[in-house]
């Protein structure tokens, strides 16, 4: 059985991603990966945590930066964390 590999998606609403692993891409090439730690309600920007290679670093969309994510596998009953835009795409959007 071949496994699917979760397909990234862009996340333009960042302040639901507090804690979850990340991609940040400036104009579409990927420039950092990690934890968001804070996110600003109103998605204009983002703080990764520290990690060994890097420090707390912040991320404003009004300079180009996109945040990507991707379904992780975690261990435990769910097997997936998602947010609610992957599961339910633009039908919240739209109120359906």
């Amino acid at each position: 059985m071949t496994l699917n590999h979760a397909t990234p998606r862009e996340h333009v609403e960042w302040s639901p991603l507090i804690n979850v692993l990340v991609e940040i891409r400036h104009y579409g090439k990927a420039i950092r990966t990690g934890f968001v730690e804070d996110a600003m309600p109103d998605s204009s920007a983002l703080w990764l945590a520290a990690d060994a290679a890097h420090s707390r670093q912040m991320f404003e969309s009004a300079q180009g930066h996109q945040v990507w994510v991707a379904p992780q596998e975690l261990s435990g009953d769910l097997n997936y964390r998602m947010t609610t835009a992957q599961i339910f795409g633009n039908s919240l959007r739209r109120g359906l």
